[in-house]
C-alpha cells in the first residue's frame, strides 16, 4: 500500500474551510514507521507537527519515522527529549527541533526552553504532548495517536489546515 499517496489524497481532498482530517490505522510499529517516514518525506520547513496521545501510544516512534523521512542521517540521535526537553537534529532540509512538553506544567515554563525562538526558526519542529498548550500556529499539522485496546492498533488522526492542504 502506498501510504504517501494516501497522505497526499488527504491533503488534496475536499475540505470544509477548517482543514482536512485523515484517519489511518496501523496494526504494527513497522507500519506506523512507514506512515511517519512517508509523511516526513513530504515535509518542508517551516513546519510544526504537534503529536498527542497517551503514554506509550507511539509519539516518539512516529517522531523517529518523521525524522527519517525528512532526511536525518544518524537516527541514533532521534530519542525522546523527555529529560532534555529539546533535541536538535541536522537533516538534508536543515535543522529539526524535537520538543517534549510532558514535563512542562505552565505556559510560562515554555519560555525557559526557548519555544519562541524555536518557533521563529525556518525549521521542521516536532512537538510531543502538543495538546498540553494551545499553540495557535498557522503552519501546524496535528496528529493524534489513539490506541485501540482491543486490537492494540494505533489510530492516527491527522489534521492539516487548509492553508497547507493547497
Amino acid at each position: 500500500m502506498d501510504l504517501s499517496a494516501q497522505f497526499l489524497l488527504s491533503v488534496r481532498g475536499s475540505s470544509d474551510g477548517l482543514g482536512l482530517t485523515r484517519t489511518l490505522r496501523s496494526c504494527s510499529e513497522e507500519y506506523s514507521r512507514q506512515i511517519g517516514h512517508q509523511m516526513g518525506q513530504q515535509l518542508r520547513p517551516p513546519q510544526v507537527i504537534l503529536l498527542s496521545g497517551e503514554l506509550g501510544a507511539g509519539k516518539t516512534v512516529l517522531a523517529q519515522a518523521l525524522a527519517e523521512g525528512i532526511g536525518v542521517e544518524d537516527l541514533s540521535l532521534v530519542r525522546s527529549p523527555s529529560f532534555t526537553l529539546v533535541n536538535e537534529y541536522p537533516s538534508v532540509h536543515g535543522l529539526i527541533y524535537h520538543v517534549d512538553l510532558y514535563r512542562i506544567d505552565k505556559l510560562s515554563d515554555l519560555s525557559s526552553i526557548g519555544i519562541d525562538e524555536i518557533l521563529d526558526q525556518p525549521a521542521i519542529i516536532i512537538i510531543e504532548w502538543g495538546e498540553k498548550f494551545d499553540l495557535a500556529l498557522d503552519n501546524t499539522i496535528r496528529i493524534r495517536i489513539l490506541v485501540d485496546p482491543v486490537n492494540d492498533e494505533r489510530i492516527f488522526e491527522i489534521d492539516v489546515p487548509d492553508r497547507l492542504a493547497g
